[in-house]
């Protein structure tokens, strides 16, 4: 987990004269008195929008973000809506496989090809060939065959401070 914090809304260092290289908070707060800087924000008002904005927490940053409850919702204008908490994660076990488009596996597309004169993915037959087992993938963390279904709780549930590197959320040490 990180151990240091970053400078958000709390300037760092101590503050001057406003000669040159010295700021001056008086003559900041004068000149920019309506900024949300000096009136709406501090720091834990930062946190919670950085939350928001990664998972929705439901909080007071969520009105700041446009996500309620984790959800993102655009109205339509591009992307329509996204659960920043991966509450509609498929469970791979419920994949249906087959012809007609469908996967030949929950993890690979069907490569079947769909006949001569067709591109269409629904005129596919069912992969007959063999599939061979996952390889050793690069990196780390849970493999590419966690099960988003399992995994959804502890990586929505994820804070601004506690990510760790080589894991895909706190308590996984990289397995489900």
């Amino acid at each position: 987990m990180p151990t240091h914090t970053q400078a958000t809304v709390v300037a760092a260092g101590p503050s001057g004269d406003g000669t040159l290289g010295r700021r001056s908070d008086t003559n900041l707060r004068a000149a920019f008195s309506k900024s949300p800087l000096y009136n709406e924000y501090n720091e834990s008002i930062v946190n919670d929008i950085g939350v928001s904005a990664l998972n929705g927490n439901g909080g007071s940053g969520d009105s700041s973000t446009g996500v309620s409850n984790g959800i993102v919702n655009d109205a339509g204008h591009t992307f329509g809506s996204f659960d920043l908490n991966y509450g509609d994660s498929p469970n791979v076990q419920d994949v249906e496989t087959g012809g007609g488009g469908l996967p030949s596996t929950p993890y690979t597309p069907n490569p079947t090809s769909p006949g001569p004169g067709s591109v269409f993915p629904n005129d596919q037959d069912e992969f007959t060939g063999e599939i061979h087992g996952p390889g050793v993938e690069f990196g780390s963390g849970l493999g590419g065959l966690a099960n988003p279904s399992e995994t959804r709780a502890g990586i929505s549930s994820q804070t601004l401070k506690s990510y760790i590197s080589g894991r895909s959320y706190e308590g996984s040490d990289g397995q489900v």
